[in-house]
């Protein structure tokens, strides 16, 4: 518009287009939000914990036989997986197999492995949120446990583990 129509207005012309224009978003947009509605799906999903469930017993039964290659198996082996424990971050399977490696060499003695307190989300349709208790011991004696946690993906493999992050428990008093 050229500033001299711009000019030939009423000065209070343009102010009250404004308002208007700002009453109308003001009706209208509480209107338009009240229709939106979000949809949310079930935490639970029962598919994931049977095979969480196998999966936890597959992996203490690699442990307790010493198998490190089928132990890891439940990783998901790309450069982004990660390991949180008492050695800090580690990034990709081969720094989480080192982490794991002295527990698995010739004559290394290990505790036997077991989890507990199993409890499983479901964040559909690909993640999974896994929660339990590891628990080393020998004969029917706790030597240590910590609780853990497992953010899991479905690949086209199945499901993986894509970061665990593991904790020991403190050690008792005295020890």
């Amino acid at each position: 518009m050229p500033d001299s129509m711009l000019h030939a207005r009423p000065a209070g012309s343009r102010r009250s287009s404004f308002v208007r224009s700002m009453a109308a978003v003001i009706v209208v947009l509480p209107t338009t939000l009240v229709g939106c509605r979000l949809s949310v799906e079930p935490e639970q999903d029962v598919s994931l914990e049977p095979y969480v469930a196998q999966m936890l017993e597959a992996s203490a039964a690699a442990w307790n036989r010493g198998d490190l290659e089928a132990f890891l198996s439940d990783y998901q082996d790309a450069p982004s997986t990660t390991f949180v424990g008492s050695r800090g971050i580690l990034s990709g399977i081969e720094e989480i197999r080192g982490n794991y490696a002295s527990s698995f060499g010739p004559g290394a003695e290990r505790d036997s492995l077991r989890f507990e307190s199993i409890r499983v989300r479901s964040l559909p349709p690909m993640i999974g949120i896994v929660t339990a208790r590891w628990v080393l011991y020998e004969e029917g004696v706790t030597r240590e446990s910590g609780p853990f946690t497992l953010v899991m993906r479905r690949t086209g493999t199945g499901w993986k583990i894509i970061h665990d992050h593991s904790s020991s428990d403190p050690a008792p008093a005295g020890n």
